[in-house]
């Protein structure tokens, strides 16, 4: 089992007024060579847009865009004509594939959105762009893990990779096992909220932890918590 642990307080920060953004990976101004990537996770930025700001028109491609709002509503547009309004408890995703150009906006005047935004390495290069979103409802995820984007899951949206995003809202002294859907991935585990045990490794509020070479993974909460986990290609051929 190989580990690597990213404490809140060390993550990569930028703050232009009408973004407040904390990089767990290497992002703009942000470089650090240990935190480039993990496996084919690129980026996992969580951002606070203030109201009615946000991110004007600007390209992609080959890559994996996943969207998933904390608090407050964001505005999509892209160059496909999609026009869409993402809200808490939805996901989205967009694969840029070939090429697509999107902006993203805070879509309410009077209150911060707050999102994460989630950037991870396709399996097939320029392919078509896509874009899909869906709505969880909060209550499937307690005290379980909710499969939220998948490449084999018609109730999750759909991903250009061996990859799994799972959330869970876990109870105090709640524990539950994950078992990794495909040899050769690893875990990347995203705090919330709260603190838990991961194969007995202590982590909090917007600790991430990644965990490779291993088949399963124990989780307990050490209190009320809420996790973003991510089962992850480990190798980037």
């Amino acid at each position: 089992m190989k580990t690597v642990l990213h404490l809140a307080a060390t993550r990569g920060h930028a703050n232009f007024g009408w973004l407040d953004s904390y990089h767990s990976f290497s992002f703009g101004h942000y470089y650090d060579p240990e935190r480039v990537h993990f496996g084919a996770l690129r980026v996992l930025n969580d951002d606070t847009v203030s109201a009615g700001m946000g991110f004007g028109k600007h390209p992609h491609d080959n890559m994996e865009i996943v969207s998933i709002p904390l608090s407050g509503d964001l505005h999509h547009k892209d160059s496909t004509g999609r026009d869409e309004i993402i809200r808490e408890h939805d996901v989205q995703i967009m694969s840029a594939g070939s090429g697509i150009a999107h902006s993203e906006m805070n879509a309410n005047r009077d209150k911060p959105v707050k999102f994460l935004q989630i950037w991870v390495m396709p399996k097939a290069q320029n392919i078509e762009p896509r874009y899909e979103q869906k709505s969880f409802k909060p209550e499937n995820r307690v005290n379980q893990l909710l499969t939220v984007v998948a490449p084999d899951n018609e109730d999750a949206v759909w991903i250009n990779q061996d990859a799994w995003f799972s959330l869970g809202n876990f109870t105090k002294d709640f524990s539950t096992s994950y078992q990794l859907k495909k040899s050769g991935n690893g875990v990347y585990i995203f705090v919330l909220e709260g603190n838990l045990e991961i194969n007995g490794q202590s982590i909090g509020t917007r600790d991430g932890l990644g965990i490779s070479e291993i088949a399963t993974i124990d989780i307990k909460a050490s209190t009320n918590a809420q996790i973003v986990l991510i089962e992850i290609p480990m190798s980037l051929a």
